[in-house]
């Protein structure tokens, strides 16, 4: 599973030119679902980004956490994250998890996120989305379970 995660001061989501979620400070996640991921790669990522210390505190260090401010949280589900570029011109997208399987482990990841307390929106799993942000300091981290 792979995950960019981006510090915003706000952010949303339109689908058909309607804004379906959005959020102010806090961070959007881009989500990528492998082949093979489960529950396990979920639960880690969503521990793990939901307590970066990625936000300034009063003496302008990065001490503070999503969890510690309170903030929101935006997940947006995005398969090309996944794509392989290596070989040719066009990406080939053979390690993304099948349809089914992904989106339930996109809603899994959703819903864990929202057990941790923290107000979590969200985008429309395979639609032609419009995403928009202001990326604060700016502030953008990947994370790949399969890199830990």
């Amino acid at each position: 599973m792979k995950a960019v995660v981006q510090r915003v001061k706000s952010a949303h989501v339109a689908v058909d030119n309607t804004i379906i979620s959005n959020i102010g400070n806090g961070l959007m996640v881009l989500l990528g679902i492998q082949d093979g991921d489960t529950e396990r790669e979920a639960d880690f990522l969503v521990e793990k980004i939901i307590h970066l210390r990625i936000f300034e505190d009063d003496r302008g260090k990065m001490n503070l956490s999503l969890k510690d401010l309170k903030s929101e949280l935006l997940v947006i589900s995005q398969f090309t994250l996944v794509g392989d570029c290596k070989k040719g011109r066009r990406p080939s997208f053979t390690r993304a998890a099948a349809p089914d399987r992904a989106n339930a482990l996109y809603e899994y990841f959703i819903g864990r996120a929202i057990e941790s307390g923290v107000v979590t929106k969200s985008g429309q799993f395979q639609a032609n989305m419009d995403v928009s942000l202001v990326n604060q300091g700016p502030v953008t981290l990947v994370l790949d379970t399969r890199e830990t």
